[in-house]
């Protein structure tokens, strides 16, 4: 790999007239700073990117922290945070916690010892019901700026970035009622995490308001380590009164148009439906799932520009909460 020093050399200048022509600098003239640059592209010099973490104290480069990559959301706020990072003129590290409170704490710790200018991450759910944040607080006591983004905590004066899963919820069920419905279900999978608790908290909101008053036999947290479908059979056959369902997280709600039209019952004919997941989970029910969808690509920028914002100010103080609203997308299930 051709260095500075290289260049210097077969130019017959000097190392600082060569680093100050390659970043512009107005005390090289023109000529000069023409012929550096064209043997600099002609011989693929590339800077010494740790030399200049060293000399400017940043490395240009962010920790990414997601809980499973393997989950859609996830995955694709991932890379709208890769997206927005390279324009920023920063590279991303990421680290997957597998729902893991210890591996998101080694994580930390590891890119936190000056391999990163800051973190961007979504609690995983262990940590989230052990509500455990000391490894999060001493990064942030060492002046090393975090993001968090979906899953979130009052407990942490950070920067957030989150979806408005209550109103998005509360919306929902007003849907319902618009076409008729009165006895509806609410269906999670995420009950321990925070983002569950704000959409479970929509749901009891809209009910409460709504006149029909809340039946609490109606919200069916489901168990994940056995069958969701047998799970749901079983509750629509001892809730024959449920005619509206809305769900949670990303998978119930095809399910549950599969589980009811096992008992025969019509969808959106009988029950209407409406999930929270992306168009494409949605678009593999029959009749496709009415769905609350979340702008993955906006919640990955937002965290990546308020991020290196934050980087740039050196500033501990104004945390931004930033809500990222959701859409409704077109189905037949209701």
């Amino acid at each position: 790999m051709i260095t500075l020093k290289e260049l210097s050399k077969q130019l017959n200048v000097s190392v600082s007239t060569v680093s100050k022509a390659l970043n512009g600098s107005p005390e090289i003239s023109e000529a000069t700073a023409k012929r550096i640059k064209e043997l600099a592209k002609h011989l693929n010099y590339q800077p010494n990117k740790i030399a200049l973490s060293l000399k400017s104290n940043q490395t240009k480069t962010i920790g990414v922290i997601i809980p499973d990559i393997l989950n859609r959301f996830f995955a694709k706020v991932l890379y709208s945070i890769q997206q927005e990072a390279t324009n920023l003129g920063y590279n991303i590290i990421t680290c997957i916690s597998n729902e893991s409170f210890e591996k998101e704490r080694d994580s930390l710790k590891i890119l936190a010892n000056g391999s990163v200018d800051g973190f961007i991450m979504a609690l995983s759910e262990e940590t989230q019901q052990k509500e455990q944040y000391d490894h999060i607080n001493e990064v942030l006591g060492n002046d090393i700026p975090v993001v968090l983004f979906d899953r979130v905590s009052d407990k942490l004066d950070c920067d957030k970035v989150v979806g408005n899963d209550l109103e998005s919820i509360e919306d929902a069920v007003s849907a319902l009622f618009d076409k008729g419905r009165k006895h509806i279900a609410f269906l999670t999978r995420i009950n321990a995490l925070s983002v569950g608790k704000l959409r479970a908290q929509g749901f009891m909101n809209a009910m409460n308001a709504s006149g029909y008053g809340l039946n609490k036999g109606h919200m069916v947290a489901l168990d994940k380590s056995k069958d969701i479908e047998e799970q749901l059979i079983r509750f629509f056959k001892n809730n024959p009164e449920i005619d509206g369902v809305v769900t949670a997280d990303n998978i119930s709600g095809t399910v549950a148009i599969n589980a009811l039209k096992k008992l025969n019952k019509s969808v959106p004919e009988h029950v209407s439906v409406i999930g929270f997941t992306s168009k494409t989970i949605a678009g593999l029910s029959e009749p496709r799932l009415v769905a609350i969808r979340q702008d993955c690509k906006g919640i990955g920028r937002q965290s990546a520009q308020l991020l290196v914002d934050r980087i740039k100010s050196k500033s501990q103080l104004n945390y931004q909460n930033i809500i990222v609203n959701t859409t409704l997308t077109e189905g037949k299930s209701i």
